[in-house]
């Protein structure tokens, strides 16, 4: 039932108005609905086919009268415009005005554009409304806007508007202008929230430079902009708290971002296009669980620069595209190995990490393979930086796997020798890293030459005096270069024997410096 469409209209109301606008009029005095629907679903519906005559029309710029120089509320009432069901014909033009009764409009249908760019209002809703453009750079609310369920046909602009609370895109259809944005909201400022959960977006979403009061939730959102680079293109952004490219629950009234019950439709974030967070700063967390990205092979997920108390990268493998995350700096790396790209799609580079915190099985092999694929070339500090984090977790024994790894990895961009006594240090001391297996090798060179040498002919240098001959001290003479216990300088070996005393004094010459090696690095990294 229409309420307030029964008013009578009282001597105020200007002559030349239709009936729709008299009776639209009076509802602004009286402060109530003005419900011009029909009660049939289809024919109602402001986004189908179906025409609305001039019985359901009012012409915009008596819409634009009433909130710029409207009458005055009844006695005992508050002036609104609360519209349901209503064609709004021609340009609805507020550009610079200052509107200051409360607006809701519900299932309405404009035939031209809205235009509020530097306009002035406390809080404007539109649900569920079919507007060909909103333009409204500049705009200034106390309060709300609200824009759920609505359809822009050409796009919206929000160029450096300033929000006052909250800003509600929930389910809204948006369809790109001429420029190929769907949202053009660059400068955006929002007091508190900015929800656009289950937004459909057809264009380049442009929040250069937003700052948001509280969170930012695409949960649910699908963004596609397959004619140029970026389908969210949002560097610079800051939110106060928490980005959440999440999941949202499909058919339920909440779309507040709490976990959907047992049952609902979910449906998740999906982007078919780049995406860009460039220089970000997010109070809280930047969520990507369960996120989509369907990537070219130019375009790229990137987070350079981004910093944030917490990542959490649980989405899909992207197929294509890379994901780029240099120069960011978060502390909590909440993450899932089949959710990183390959090698060559995946870029590191100044990326600091305080924690990992892996959601699933993530072994230290394939975190390997994880830093393996974000160097194309040989870099220290994406191994340096893991082997920090699990050395500061208590997983010293990770971390020292890590830096051997990476001295591999270095080997292989070596001149030829240098790399040979890599291989030899690795085979011998695994570059420093596996201590013990130094005492291993001591011992059974010690063992085998002490075998050997007891069957060998070693005439005394000096016939009038020397120690008695030991096989074991004459073996470890030979392999610790530095110490002299007395028997190499005693005996004289001849033949073939005396090559093998040379490599065993090469062998230890090799196992003391490749010891050596290993020791100064520890204590450098230490």
């Amino acid at each position: 039932m229409t309420e307030g469409a029964g008013v009578h209209a009282g001597q105020d109301v200007p002559e030349d108005l239709t009936t729709a606008e008299a009776g639209m009029w009076e509802a602004f005095r009286n402060g109530s609905v003005y419900d011009l629907s029909s009660g049939e679903a289809v024919v109602d519906d402001p986004h189908g086919g179906h025409p609305w005559g001039e019985e359901r029309t009012v012409r915009a710029r008596i819409v634009a009268w009433l909130l710029l120089a409207g009458p005055t509320a009844l006695a005992g009432r508050v002036a609104s415009l609360k519209l349901t069901g209503v064609r709004i014909s021609g340009t609805l033009d507020l550009a610079g005005g200052t509107v200051e009764p409360y607006v809701e409009l519900e299932r309405c249908r404009f035939e031209r554009d809205v235009l509020l760019p530097e306009a002035r209002v406390t809080t404007l809703r539109m649900v569920d409304c079919s507007v060909p453009r909103l333009e409204a750079a500049r705009l200034q609310t106390e309060g709300d806007l609200h824009l759920p369920r609505c359809r822009f046909h050409n796009g919206v602009r929000l160029t450096d508007a300033h929000i006052g609370t909250d800003l509600l895109l929930n389910q809204a259809i948006v369809y790109r202008d001429r420029t190929g944005r769907s949202i053009a909201a660059d400068g955006l400022t929002v007091g508190q929230d900015l929800q656009a959960e289950l937004l459909e977006s057809h264009g380049e979403l442009r929040l250069r430079s937003a700052k948001i009061g509280v969170s930012l939730s695409l949960r649910g959102a699908r963004l596609t902009n397959p004619y140029t680079r970026f389908a969210l293109n949002a560097p610079q952004l800051t939110v106060e708290r928490s980005v959440y490219l999440t999941p949202a629950g499909v058919g339920g009234t909440a779309l507040s971002g709490t976990t959907p019950a047992r049952g609902t439709r979910v449906q998740r974030f999906e982007c078919r296009g780049g995406v860009r967070l460039d220089d970000g700063r997010f109070g809280d967390a930047v969520d990507l669980e369960r996120a989509r990205f369907d990537l070219t092979d130019e375009q790229e997920l990137s987070l350079r620069r981004v910093q944030t108390p917490e990542l959490r990268f649980l989405g899909e493998k992207p197929q294509r595209g890379k994901v780029v995350l240099s120069g960011a700096r978060v502390v909590n790396l909440v993450d899932r190995a089949a959710a990183w790209p390959g090698p060559g799609r995946l870029h590191m580079g100044g990326f600091a990490y305080e924690n990992l915190v892996p959601q699933g099985p993530f072994p230290l092999a394939e975190r390997l393979e994880w830093v393996a694929a974000a160097t194309a070339e040989y870099q220290p500090e994406p191994y340096e930086r893991l082997a920090a984090v699990l050395r500061d977790g208590g997983e010293d024994e990770d971390a020292r796997e890590v830096l051997l790894a990476k001295q591999r990895r270095r080997r292989e961009t070596l001149p030829p020798a240098a790399k040979l006594w890599g291989y030899v240090q690795d085979w011998a001391v695994a570059y420093g890293y596996r201590p013990g297996r130094a005492a291993v090798w001591m011992a059974v060179l010690w063992a085998a030459g002490s075998l050997a040498f007891a069957h060998a002919d070693h005439p005394p240098v000096n016939p009038q005096g020397h120690p008695p001959y030991n096989p074991a001290l004459f073996t470890l003479d030979l392999l610790l270069p530095v110490i002299d216990l007395g028997q190499t300088g005693q005996w004289r070996l001849n033949g073939g024997w005396q090559w093998f005393q040379a490599a065993m004094i090469l062998l230890g010459w090799i196992l003391a410096t490749t010891v050596a090696a290993g020791a100064t690095r520890l204590l450098r990294r230490s």
